[in-house]
């Protein structure tokens, strides 16, 4: 079996900057502490947890909690694109996740309670909601917490910026000519919809545009369904958009396809963009013109800010805003010259 003493034979490096390493402090440098990895992945070392344990006084382990709306879990498209970026991240210096389960010994308890008692290191909250208690209870505990896609002042925050996409889309569609836009809003409830909908509002008033407030419609927890009815409302309207941003892709899916139903066609009769960039955006038709959110990005900064907190035994509200960036495909169409956007 392969020992930490066989890896510091291997990198000439001292048993102790190995353990540094392994237990990811932060007097360590980037160059010993890739050396030291590289070593440890080559030659296949896996520390003794229950040792290591006692030598850390940590656990190893990080708590998630994830909660959307919708009820499909981790199959939704962006939460899981994030959670397995974060994974990756944490688990390559070693720790375990441990999904939330308010079920212990058959008793319900809190997620405060159930990670209390699992005795874990840290936690990661991915959520959109604001409202949820226990969310809230556990942020505010001396458990160090990094929330993604949601704004706290009890924890640590890692978010994209929704309203840096909105002005991206709205500036985008207006350089194409387009001034009666429509926006399918995702549910108020949520920080995302929230964001993006003052986008929204914010950039069109700063380029003169008047938007009627049957305009916006609510799109509910962003889903294919609530997209599809959201558009149906604005194609019952007496004088039609000509563009419709829709707060998330699934949103935007589902406008295209009401707008198909009804007999009209992207982009000839209506120009779409979306939010997020899943993946199944450039497989629709038309492939969809989106704001795309860097989920690789999303997790690491969410892992980082964690572990930072791990490991200084100090509980921070750090926000860090991760850039989005427009995706130009085939959903969006010129309505007359190009002109340049306004900066």
């Amino acid at each position: 079996m392969v020992t930490i003493y066989d890896i510091a034979k291997k990198t000439g490096y001292s048993v102790t900057t190995v353990s540094k390493a392994l237990n990811n402090y932060a007097d360590v440098s980037q160059k010993a502490r890739k050396t030291i990895l590289d070593a440890v992945e080559e030659m296949g070392y896996l520390p003794n947890s229950h040792a290591r344990t006692l030598t850390t006084k940590k656990s190893w382990t990080i708590g998630v909690i994830f909660i959307e709306s919708l009820g499909i879990g981790m199959k939704h498209p962006f939460f899981s694109s994030v959670i397995e970026s974060f994974r990756k991240n944490v688990e390559m210096l070693g720790y375990d996740l441990l999904f939330a389960s308010r079920m212990i010994n058959n008793q319900q308890k809190s997620y405060l309670e159930q990670f209390k008692y699992r005795g874990v290191d840290g936690v990661v909250i991915v959520s959109s909601l604001f409202n949820d208690k226990q969310v809230k209870e556990l942020m505010e505990s001396t458990i160090p917490t990094v929330v993604i896609d949601l704004h706290s002042s009890e924890s640590a925050v890692v978010k994209s910026d929704n309203f840096d996409g909105s002005y991206k889309a709205v500036n985008y569609l207006y350089s194409l000519g387009h001034r009666a836009m429509a926006h399918i809003a995702g549910h108020a409830t949520t920080f995302a919809g929230q964001e993006r909908l003052n986008g929204f509002l914010t950039s069109t008033k700063s380029l003169g545009l008047d938007i009627k407030d049957e305009y916006i419609v609510d799109g509910n927890y962003f889903s294919r369904e609530g997209g599809y009815e959201a558009m149906k409302k604005l194609l019952a309207l007496p004088k039609l958009p000509t563009a419709v941003y829709a707060a998330g892709d699934e949103l935007a899916i589902g406008a295209m396809q009401a707008i198909k139903d009804s007999g009209y066609s992207v982009p000839e009769d209506f120009s779409i963009i979306g939010f997020d960039d899943i993946d199944i955006a450039q497989f629709v038709n038309p492939p969809l013109t989106t704001i795309r959110q860097n989920t690789d990005v999303l997790g690491k900064e969410a892992a980082e800010l964690l572990l930072h907190q791990i490991n200084s035994r100090q509980k921070v509200n750090d926000s860090i805003v991760v850039p989005v960036e427009l995706v130009v495909r085939e959903s969006c169409k010129a309505l007359v010259q190009t002109e340049s956007s306004p900066s």
